[in-house]
């Protein structure tokens, strides 16, 4: 119930209002069924501007720091998450994985759309990075389709540490659902994980027009801290 409240009521119109959203490919996500849209991730904005343009409900899965934090802010956070359906997982340790899989597995079990975002993680450029297979693992477990999905123009209206979204329009770009019946069985195979992440990427990547790293956006954000980190220690021996 709170989740329409919020989508029609609260948050949805708010959104429209500074987004202005350009919807493109809208049938072609399903009327019924489980089906999981598999997008970028360039933005804060994401996780709420899918729900509110969306005809169904989406659940999406999200670190469960979003639940976490302190004051205010926090708790404003964790309530809006989960008002927009929301499931947060831990991305810590080796059951990190499993958990979000098994997360996802349940809503689309009960028939739901599940919202993932195979890179992971935000871009912190702008870039498109490479996808986890965690989304393989679920597309052929379940046997459901996947749909590609490219947020547009979301990057430059609330990059990542904006707390105020700029005022501009964005697009909002679904594809043909991708269907991987073909490998029915074969989720245990490594080979065929990449194969089909790899595939739904450049779905992804096809839609948005973004600059493709063959690289995942964690492993290039450590590596870009870690030489800031030793950069400025340079600096201070130097003083």
């Amino acid at each position: 119930m709170f989740y329409y409240l919020l989508k029609y009521v609260l948050l949805g119109p708010w959104l429209r209002l500074v987004f202005r959203p350009r919807i493109e490919g809208l049938e072609h996500v399903p009327a019924s069924g489980a089906a999981i849209i598999a997008g970028n991730h360039l933005s804060f904005s994401d996780h709420f501007l899918m729900p509110a343009i969306l005809k169904r409900r989406i659940t999406f899965l999200a670190k469960a720091e979003y639940f976490t934090g302190p004051g205010v802010k926090g708790r404003l956070t964790a309530f809006f998450f989960r008002g927009a359906g929301q499931i947060p997982v831990d991305r810590s340790g080796k059951e990190a994985g499993r958990t979000a899989i098994r997360e996802g597995l349940g809503v689309l079990g009960r028939g739901e759309l599940l919202g993932v975002y195979p890179e992971g993680t935000r871009s912190h450029d702008g870039r498109l990075y490479k996808g986890k297979v965690g989304v393989a693992v679920m597309a052929l477990r379940a046997g459901v389709p996947v749909v590609p999905c490219a947020m547009i123009g979301t990057f430059e209206a609330q990059p990542p540490g904006r707390v105020v979204p700029r005022i501009r329009p964005v697009t909002i770009r679904f594809g043909r659902p991708l269907d991987f019946s073909r490998y029915a069985g074969m989720e245990q195979e490594k080979a065929v994980l990449r194969a089909v992440t790899d595939e739904i990427m450049y779905a992804v990547l096809a839609l948005s027009g973004q600059e493709y790293v063959d690289e995942y956006a964690a492993v290039v954000k450590e590596r870009q801290a870690a030489g800031k980190r030793g950069r400025e220690r340079g600096l201070r021996g130097r003083r």
